[in-house]
Formats: structure tokens, sequence, C-alpha cells
């Protein structure tokens, strides 16, 4: 859909709000990552197979139907690709170091992502359902957690 993945200006969601895709096995274990290392729950995550998921991907230019990227929104911006996953690390504690990767030209770190993203299906797998957090998981989540895809 969008051919520009810079940032962008966005209005009216809640801060540190990720959108990644709930059925990609590859992004399900992005999604634990952070929650792993996330522990006041700073970060809340929604799956595009979510209906706010879907309309927040429509509204930031992202096709839900194959996502080009996951984005995450932080102080009123959105970030995407390599972008989002430096804003997210480097927000988490002890990983502020990942900010030298912005050191990196954007076109080479997500040329990178988007192999993957485009193979991530077939390198990693995909699950038939979103990811379903455990109890204690459901405060990462907006809209109290994921929902099945």
């Amino acid at each position: 859909m969008r051919k520009s993945w810079q940032p962008q200006i966005v209005d009216g969601e809640p801060d540190r709000v990720i959108l990644f895709d709930g059925v990609c096995v590859f992004c399900s274990c992005w999604a634990r990552f952070v929650m792993a290392r996330d522990p006041e729950a700073t970060f809340r995550f929604v799956a595009l197979q979510e209906p706010h998921g879907q309309a927040l991907a429509q509204r930031l230019g992202i096709d839900a139907g194959f996502a080009e990227t996951n984005a995450v929104i932080v102080g009123g911006r959105a970030y995407f690709k390599t972008d989002a996953a430096i804003e997210v690390l480097s927000r988490l504690p002890h990983w502020s170091w990942v900010r030298v990767c912005r050191a990196v030209p954007r076109p080479v770190r997500d040329g990178l992502y988007d192999m993957i993203a485009r193979n991530r299906y077939r390198l990693f797998g995909r699950s038939k359902t979103c990811l379903l957090p455990t109890p204690e998981l459901m405060r990462h989540f907006l809209d109290r957690g994921v929902q099945q895809g």
C-alpha cells in the first residue's frame, strides 16, 4: 500500500502500541521477546487480525492481508520496519545500546528487513490462530488480549 515507510505523526492512538502479524510465528516470537524484557508492560500489542489492528493498519497504510512491516507508536509518531524495532528495543531495560543501529543507513537495514518479511511464513511458519497470551501476559495486550485470527 505505502511506498514510504518514514516515521509519521499519528493522533488519537495510545502511546507504545506495537502492531504485529499475530499469525506469523516470527512476529509472535518477537512479541514474546519484547514482553519478556518489558516487566512493567510499557508496550501494548495489537494483532493485525484484530478489528483495532486492522483499522490501525489501514490508517498507517499497511496491507493487513500481507503486511510489509510491523509498526510502533511512540510519542505520537508511528515507526516502521527497522525504525520500529530500534524504537522498541532501545526503550527496554538494558537495551538502549541498540540505538547505535541507527548508524546503519535505513535502506541497508530495511533491505534485510524486507527480505525476511517477504519470506517470513516460508522461513518461520504461520499459525492458524493469533498469539493467545497466558493470563499473566494479558496486560501486554491492547483491548484485553489478542483474539483468534
